[in-house]
């Protein structure tokens, strides 16, 4: 099974519909002690499966792994995405020399001459002010310099379960990528953001499209009997033993994880499904799901009948800048 490739909205690149993130909870396996060159192996290996988009940040730490990892090769056969945030938790605010320099970082640790799409990372409506007045004109005088070739914005998804900020960023015009929740159990992106990305041509990148909850069925579980005590979703779920067993079948889904990838791909105005890995087993699964047919449209349709209505499950609560609740 090959891994199918789409158009990243309006910036023309073609993208895998797999693209790998290299920050939240497992940063490559960094997070767990390995180091820039073992997790460059990943990275590498993932390319070789057929993915080309890779997706990292200052915070994360790992810029260098990505960088080691796709040296040699063709700069046209990859699409590189990093990050810098447009503010500090303590209030500062990043100037257009700390932004420049940033990106002069990134470039030097991801051994490019350039990014493909350098975002403004977690957005949110404490921030956007800043963000439209100073970071995005300062990315922008980059972008005529040659050093970056897209500008995007990544939500802050714990505090903007609506996408408001970044439906905002889109109907404005300002950014040619953004990066948003969207998973079975949140699906509010449908109405309230991806009209504005496919009116405006704008790529998406999807996240928390697994993470959370689906390689989890204890935490699913008890998600999900929370979910009915709150009449959320339909009491018969808080009483069954596998609530979700109806996506596993021939032609259907092979697991929780599978039918979570395929579902996300599938929704119109997806371009590119994130996942994060620090295992080569995993990484490899997670590029099969990708590459399956779609789901069946029973099963969709179930999916939203049940899950619909719900708004911000299965995105943690927290900060979006730094330790284990880092946005990928």
């Amino acid at each position: 099974m090959a891994l199918p490739r789409t158009t990243l909205g309006r910036t023309a690149l073609e993208v895998s519909v797999a693209g790998l993130g290299c920050g939240g909870g497992a940063l490559l396996g960094m997070r767990d002690g390995a180091s820039a060159r073992e997790a460059a192996k990943l990275v590498r290996l993932a390319f070789d499966l057929g993915v080309n988009l890779f997706d990292t940040a200052k915070l994360y730490g790992t810029e260098e792994a990505v960088g080691i990892g796709l040296e040699g090769l063709p700069r046209d056969q990859v699409v590189i995405s990093t990050k810098h945030h447009a503010d500090r938790r303590d209030g500062y605010k990043y100037t257009a020399d700390d932004l420049v320099a940033g990106l002069e970082d990134s470039l030097t640790k991801l051994k490019t001459d350039y990014v493909d799409v350098l975002h403004v990372h977690g957005v949110h409506d404490g921030n956007v002010d800043h963000v439209v007045n100073v970071v995005l004109p300062t990315l922008r005088r980059e972008q005529e310099k040659g050093k970056v070739r897209f500008v995007g914005a990544t939500e802050y998804a714990q505090r903007d379960h609506e996408h408001a900020v970044m439906r905002r960023v889109v109907d404005a015009d300002l950014v040619d990528v953004v990066m948003l929740a969207f998973s079975m159990l949140n699906q509010t992106a449908r109405t309230s953001l991806f009209p504005s990305t496919l009116a405006n041509n704008v790529g998406t990148l999807l996240m928390f499209v697994s993470r959370n909850l689906f390689g989890f069925p204890d935490r699913l579980k008890e998600t999900l009997q929370e979910l009915a005590g709150d009449d959320r979703v339909p009491a018969w779920i808080a009483d069954a033993e596998e609530p979700l067993d109806f996506l596993l079948h021939g032609g259907g889904a092979v697991s929780l994880i599978d039918a979570a990838y395929r579902y996300a791909r599938d929704e119109p105005g997806a371009d590119v499904v994130l996942f994060g890995t620090g295992n080569a087993d995993h990484l490899q699964a997670n590029v099969e799901s990708l590459s399956r047919p779609p789901l069946p449209d029973g099963d969709r349709a179930r999916i939203d009948e049940l899950f619909g209505t719900l708004i911000g499950v299965g995105i943690e609560p927290g900060e979006s800048r730094g330790g284990k609740t880092a946005a990928a």
